[in-house]
């Protein structure tokens, strides 16, 4: 048969149509794989899960997190279901990914780098671990408080890498090569006061001349009135969650007469073990007055010895993958002795700007760079107890 003809008569032929299974299918193979792209490297919604941001961010906002910002991370566990964390639906410890394949961290070029005071999306630095049902999110607290038997005899323990752990999002206070320092609830980095947001909230005993305050102007001020932001602490002091203009709208008032810090440390069983670096030995430092402390920074040198050691223990160990030891009063580092040691990746400092209901950088210390997930950039929808939070809607994070 002449080849020419027989292509010809092949090309007239019509083409057979797919059929409506067959093009639903190829249409929603298309849109998963173009959703994967967009939320691994362009940006992803967030939801707002808890107060420790209020009131700058609020629960139930809505946020598009931007990873262009940073620049995009390339995934380190690539094997994984579409559009699941780390967790199948209906389960509560199936992995909805697979560790067969692992890269190692890699980061594409972004806009800028990270800065102090931006509001950041994280991987959890303490979510390695996870004790599954704990209403505790840090296994390592847990083990603190009560043991690593006890822990491991309630719970189901898992581990997570570094791309499945929770996402957190705080605000950047303190960013790599930073000295930080926290002074009576203030933070202060390289010695200068650091700005405060003005959404931020701290917690302030307020002392009037013995009457209580108005609840229908602390309404309107959108003071809480109830706990855990209030509590009557005697017969004219009260405690309240306030933020920068609810300070100054209640110094107005006749019948206050004194407002201060409130520090949980006056307490007497406050814990030092508590805060970071839990090492009360060697620091006694609280979550309202901590440091000076200083920020690692990739290729820095800090020397090593028993007073500091705590600090920097867990970023030799664990987010840079280094074995560390003590012999006969020395540090041995994969094998070697070792006075000092140089920083790998850049770390940073994250707080909530809702201070005393924070789990913050004050608990469970630095987030490293490979945490990262990407910069807090629009809140799309907004809902609360009356509904759509209207003047919320397509604002931007500040």
């Amino acid at each position: 048969m002449n080849l020419a003809f027989w292509k010809k008569n092949k090309d007239s032929q019509p083409k057979k149509k797919k059929s409506q299974a067959r093009e639903w299918l190829d249409a929603g193979i298309f849109a998963i794989i173009a959703a994967t792209l967009i939320r691994t490297f362009i940006f992803e919604a967030y939801t707002i899960p808890t107060p420790s941001m209020e009131k700058t961010l609020l629960v139930n906002d809505f946020l598009f997190v931007s990873k262009i910002s940073y620049g995009p991370r390339i995934p380190m566990t690539p094997l994984a279901v579409p559009f699941v964390h780390h967790t199948l639906p209906f389960t509560k410890s199936a992995k909805a990914y697979s560790e067969a394949v692992k890269w190692k961290y890699r980061r594409l070029p972004g806009f800028s780098d990270i800065k102090r005071y931006d509001v950041v999306v994280f991987n959890f630095p303490e979510g390695d671990t996870v004790a599954i049902d704990s209403p505790d999110p840090s296994y390592y607290n847990m083990v603190r408080q009560n043991g690593w038997q006890a822990v491991h005899n309630s719970f189901q323990i898992i581990q997570r890498p570094v791309d499945k752990r929770e996402n957190y999002i705080k605000r950047c206070m303190g960013q790599a090569g930073d000295t930080l320092r926290i002074v009576h609830g203030a933070v202060y980095i390289n010695g200068q006061a650091a700005p405060v947001p003005p959404g931020s909230q701290h917690k302030y005993v307020v002392e009037t001349t013995g009457d209580q305050l108005n609840p229908s102007r602390l309404e309107e001020l959108g003071i809480a009135t109830t706990p855990p932001d209030f509590f009557q602490i005697d017969a004219n002091k009260f405690l309240y969650n306030l933020t920068p203009d609810n300070v100054a709208a209640l110094k107005q008032f006749p019948i206050v007469k004194n407002i201060t810090t409130y520090e949980s440390s006056a307490f007497s069983d406050f814990n030092y073990n508590d805060i970071f670096p839990h090492d009360s030995a060697h620091f006694k430092w609280t979550d309202e007055n901590f440091g000076p402390m200083y920020i690692p920074k990739k290729g820095a040198t800090v020397k090593l010895d028993e007073s500091n050691i705590a600090l920097y223990d867990r970023i030799i160990r664990v987010y840079e993958g280094n074995t560390l030891e003590r012999k006969e009063g020395k540090f041995i580092i994969n094998g070697q002795p070792a006075d000092a040691y140089t920083f790998k990746m850049n770390y940073y400092w994250m707080m909530g700007d809702n201070r005393n209901n924070s789990l913050d950088s004050r608990f469970w210390g630095f987030v490293p760079e490979d945490h990262v997930v990407g910069k807090a950039w629009l809140i799309w929808m907004s809902y609360g107890e009356g509904g759509i939070r209207w003047s919320r809607i397509f604002r931007n994070i500040k």
